[in-house]
């Protein structure tokens, strides 16, 4: 009995030998070899089982770019005055705040004015006294003559008294000069603002002994409106604003840090009469009206000169623009929605957008994000970018998504089995009622039947 179950143990292995080399391996070969090829087109650069790339696209336009030098500039005021007493005396009263904004001849501080009111006074009365004098030599000097026409008096008295109405008189206009500077010196009890502008911290505080001499002063006024801004150019820019503003008044803008937030707009007014030798730049003036005093003294901006505009130029995002051995290409995807690759000639360029000279033209489109698996002519699925505006861009056709995800009945095996692994660690199973993945009853084969003697040596 052990002899001839062994006998049939035997025959059942040998017939399933022959059964796998014979008839399994044969039928199942091209699936295989079309598995290993599908596996190999889907390590490809996009291509294959994975599909279409999906990419961001912008339209080619036409738009009026400036073309800016960019510079970073210094603000410096028009005017600075240090204010200073002109009289030594006692602070008796601060006129101003802090910070105050003030106009040319508001008072800002009195110093005790006493003893240069005494000698204004003094100066009046001493010329009163001197009139008086001359009044006298005058009616002195009409009774002189009368009696020299009439030869009862000396006319050397006559002449005697003409010099000294003279001398008084000039003695009068002494007195009045006099006055004069004891009046100026009085008024410089009073100091008074020079110019328009706006208080710093004041230095010195009420009831200080202040003199003439002290280097400090009591306050500095500053000119904010209007302002200026100091910039260096290289010397090679220095034709291209001078050609700018032969033309016209030329345009400057002051941002901050950033560079994105405008602060002001000026205009070029002084350029310098020489080049720096040791830096090789030319020193430009501008002025700004300053109005939202959105610039202050000392503050380091950045500055955009506008020399010139380009007029309805083809303009791409910058991001669209790729480099390669041939030099700047762009990808331009076609109504088929395939990518071509396009060579092209860049001019003006900046962070946002890039002026294209030759290559492209409106209304075609560009890629501008998604290129790590792009080549030329590959399939692409389009999605706009954001408008001007800010809106986003539209969501992709859900029946497109759903008809990238269909497996295709006539797709090999391999690549079938990719896409459901994919499946699977996407937690959805194929073939389940919740999977966008239906079987297909056309490529759905049953297993050929095994050989009898096979089945029952396995039954038994």
């Amino acid at each position: 009995m052990k002899r001839v179950l062994a006998l049939l143990i035997l025959f059942a292995a040998a017939g399933g030998i022959y059964y796998y080399t014979q008839v399994y391996l044969p039928a199942n070969a091209p699936a295989a070899q079309n598995a290993g090829q599908g596996s190999r087109r889907g390590g490809g650069a996009g291509r294959g089982g994975e599909g279409p790339v999906a990419v961001i696209v912008a339209s080619v336009k036409r738009a009026d770019v400036p073309v800016t030098i960019d510079a970073i500039g210094t603000v410096q005021a028009l005017n600075t005055v240090t204010v200073k007493a002109q009289v030594d005396g006692k602070l008796i009263r601060i006129a101003f705040k802090d910070g105050q904004d003030v106009k040319a001849g508001d008072v800002l501080a009195v110093i005790d004015p006493t003893t240069y009111q005494a000698a204004y006074d003094q100066a009046v009365a001493k010329k009163a006294q001197d009139e008086a004098q001359l009044a006298n030599a005058r009616t002195d000097l009409e009774r002189y003559e009368r009696l020299a026409k009439t030869e009862y008096g000396s006319r050397q008295q006559a002449d005697t008294q003409r010099a000294t109405v003279a001398q008084f008189e000039a003695q009068v206009r002494s007195d009045q000069a006099a006055i004069d500077n004891a009046k100026a010196i009085l008024d410089y009890t009073t100091v008074r603002a020079p110019i328009d502008g706006r208080t710093g911290i004041r230095a010195v505080d009420q009831g200080n002994i202040i003199k003439a001499s002290d280097t400090t002063g009591l306050v500095v006024i500053t000119q904010l409106k209007p302002i200026s801004v100091l910039f260096n150019l290289p010397q090679q820019q220095l034709r291209v604003v001078s050609d700018a503003m032969a033309a016209g008044a030329v345009q400057v803008q002051a941002f901050e840090s950033d560079g994105v937030t405008m602060l002001d707009t000026g205009a070029v007014t002084v350029v310098d009469n020489q080049v720096d030798q040791t830096t090789g730049t030319v020193r430009f003036k501008s002025n700004f009206p300053n109005d939202r005093l959105q610039l202050w003294p000392g503050q380091f901006v950045n500055v955009k000169v506008l020399v010139k505009t380009l007029r309805d130029a083809v303009v791409v995002p910058t991001s669209a623009v790729q480099r390669g051995p041939s030099g700047p290409f762009v990808y331009v995807v076609g109504d088929d929605n395939k990518v071509t690759l396009r060579t092209v000639m860049v001019g003006q360029q900046s962070e946002t957008q890039s002026v294209i000279n030759s290559g492209i033209a409106p209304p075609q489109r560009v890629v501008t994000t998604g290129f790590t698996r792009l080549t030329d002519g590959a399939a692409v699925t389009v999605t706009e970018a954001a408008d001007e505006a800010g809106n986003p861009p539209a969501p992709a056709n859900r029946d497109q998504v759903r008809q990238r995800r269909v497996r295709d009945p006539n797709a090999p095996e391999g690549q079938r089995g990719q896409r459901r692994q994919g499946e699977r660690r996407n937690g959805n199973p194929p073939d389940q009622p919740g999977s966008d993945t239906a079987p297909n009853p056309q490529n759905t084969a049953p297993p050929p039947a095994p050989a009898s003697g096979v089945t029952q040596g396995t039954q038994k």
